[in-house]
């Protein structure tokens, strides 16, 4: 099974007392951020923070992503320099508009990693889309490099940029959230949604995430420790879900026991479709467990 990446906390790059103990939470990744969370009179802060933060021994135990500065900023390659020297899992490029936003950060990525002696592509990379240029350009950014490990929907600059603001339903984001996850899957990469801001609206965050999860989402970035276990859980399989799976299953070996080509179970034929997806059903409970 593929790595879990259900979950992306936000952690500030310029608060000190988050980066000293943000991994007891145990999201599946941590992502600290150099740009939009980190005012300009705190971004070389920010960047020194961050950099010592990832010497801790703590945080090798978890997938560790930063957002950076754009490239074309006075930090962002300042930014990358720090992150990839210091052995960040991940480089989150903000504000991804075209395939060449992506080449040219792998570019520089690649600098780094021969200037530092660090193994040539073990920097990965992930994109966040945040306009509607960017949307429109997945597929190609999606296929740009082998280093991206998946796509993000940004919101609030993409509603921005539609001239538009973010509602209870989302049904600004349809469009782009469905052509993001094309994006992804037809590039055999994960599909990130963006953040639910309100913190303290549980109801809502639920609603969001049972969304993008039954759209094919893969996970969501977080602003929130609390909003972590109630993602989990809506990532895990219920009790029937996987009671079914094990049916399917168990059916699918008896047949192939049996030397038949073809699957039933309660008179219905069963196909490979289905098979997998029950496959997948189980590997996910034993990884997030039973839905509560």
């Amino acid at each position: 099974m593929s790595k879990l990446r259900r979950s992306m906390l936000f952690v500030p790059g310029s608060n000190a007392a988050m980066l000293s103990n943000s991994f007891i939470y145990r999201p599946d990744a941590l992502m600290f951020d150099l740009e939009d969370s980190v005012a300009v009179t705190e971004k070389d802060t920010a960047r020194l923070l961050v950099f010592h933060a990832l010497q801790l021994p703590m945080y090798r135990e978890i997938e560790t992503v930063v957002r950076v500065n754009p490239l074309n900023s006075a930090y962002g390659k300042l930014d990358v320099e720090a992150m990839v020297r210091a052995g960040v899992d991940v480089i989150r490029l903000p504000k991804t508009d075209s395939a060449e936003d992506i080449l040219e950060m792998e570019r520089h990525i690649l600098e780094v990693e021969r200037s530092c002696g660090r193994k040539e592509g073990s920097t990965r990379m992930m994109a966040a889309i945040e306009s509607a240029m960017g949307v429109i350009n997945a597929p190609e950014i999606a296929k740009a490099s082998p280093r991206l490990i998946g796509i993000a929907l940004g919101a609030e600059d993409y509603v921005r940029d539609l001239r538009t603001e973010r509602s209870p339903e989302g049904i600004e984001l349809m469009f782009a959230r469905c052509s993001i996850l094309q994006a992804a899957r037809a590039a055999g990469i994960a599909a990130f949604d963006t953040v639910y801001s309100n913190a303290n609206n549980e109801e809502g965050f639920i609603h969001e995430a049972e969304h993008i999860k039954q759209l094919g989402f893969d996970g969501k970035s977080l602003i929130n420790p609390r909003q972590i276990d109630l993602l989990h859980n809506v990532f895990a399989p219920t009790r029937k879900e996987v009671g079914n799976a094990r049916l399917i299953i168990e059916a699918a070996e008896n047949a192939a026991q049996q030397g038949l080509g073809v699957v039933s179970l309660n008179g219905k034929m069963v196909d490979a479709p289905i098979i997998e997806r029950a496959r997948w059903v189980l590997q996910r409970a034993e990884a997030s467990g039973i839905r509560q």
